[in-house]
């Protein structure tokens, strides 16, 4: 008996082509408003921040064209390379000891313990309150005169800081309480990340009779590849737009000591009005951002390859 086949009627070839440009229509319309958005929040501000950029502004007068005379004194501005030294430091301390204190914080508290949600949500909570709130528990907590921990310093013998007047210790406290504010978003995206590894990864190197370091540092690190790459951008990202902690803690002194790039860029539109100044320190932060990500992502790219 011959074998029985049947076709399928796909339709008109005009039907077809009806039905998939009704497909993309419904798709471009349900895209349309995030579009919108990105064009009228972030789009549209970064073309007008560059334009400014290109002007010489003083407050509300008439805006005076300069070209790249911006961008000029940006060169030899002192003021703003410190604040590029400052940032760099800052972002070169603060973002490994993050991801250092979150790995951490993620495998302990992936294991099974009393009261682990609870501790979970304790060290998670500094992420999800405002920037200046944490910074004002930071501006009290490292106060020379009535903050904790010159109280807990002298109290075990190691005498006071000078956490607000000399520069080191200034930077120093940034720098704590940005890891107090980061670990908890670093701990629960490596958490998530853990517990997507299979488990039989784990009991084969058991069995196999690896020690704790051994699994960790050729199994679970190298398996968390991906989310490290991740938290190092979004890392970089936040520590080069920092502000608050720095405008409610120290203002960027003592002595420009802890001026960092956002900070200038304020400082000189808001309270020097040269918007013009400031829209180039904008641009010229933004490109800084945008060549480590790509320069992260090449490298990242070629690691995953080999």
């Amino acid at each position: 008996m011959a074998p029985v086949t049947s076709t399928v009627n796909a339709g008109p070839p005009g039907r077809l082509r009806s039905r998939r440009a009704r497909e993309a229509l419904t798709g471009l319309a349900f895209a349309a408003p995030a579009v919108a958005v990105f064009a009228v929040f972030m789009f549209w501000p970064l073309i007008q921040v560059f334009w400014i950029s290109l002007q010489q502004t003083r407050g509300f007068g008439i805006a005076k064209w300069v070209g790249l005379g911006n961008y000029q004194e940006i060169l030899s501005d002192k003021i703003f390379w410190t604040a590029l030294l400052n940032t760099a430091v800052y972002t070169a301390v603060s973002v490994p000891l993050c991801l250092v204190a979150g790995l951490a914080a993620a495998l302990l508290l992936n294991k099974r313990m009393p009261a682990r949600g609870l501790i979970r949500a304790i060290y998670y909570l500094p992420a999800v309150i405002s920037g200046v709130s944490s910074a004002l528990i930071g501006a009290w907590l490292f106060n020379e005169d009535i903050g904790l921990v010159n109280r807990v310093l002298e109290a075990v013998g190691l005498g006071p800081v000078p956490w607000q007047s000399e520069g080191a210790p200034a930077m120093l406290s940034l720098v704590a309480i940005s890891l107090w504010i980061g670990l908890g978003f670093n701990m629960v995206v490596y958490l998530a990340a853990l517990q997507g590894i299979p488990r039989e990864v784990f009991e084969a190197a058991r069995c196999d009779g690896a020690s704790r370091w051994a699994t960790l540092r050729r199994i679970t690190i190298p398996q968390l590849g991906p989310t490290t790459f991740f938290l190092i951008v979004i890392g970089v990202i936040n520590s080069f737009q920092v502000f608050d902690i720095v405008y409610v803690m120290t203002g960027g002194g003592p002595g420009n000591s802890t001026t960092m790039l956002v900070t200038y860029a304020y400082s000189a539109g808001f309270e020097q009005r040269q918007q013009g100044y400031a829209s180039a320190i904008g641009v010229v932060l933004y490109l800084i951002v945008l060549v480590m990500t790509i320069v992260q992502w090449r490298v990242n790219s070629r690691r995953d390859v080999a």
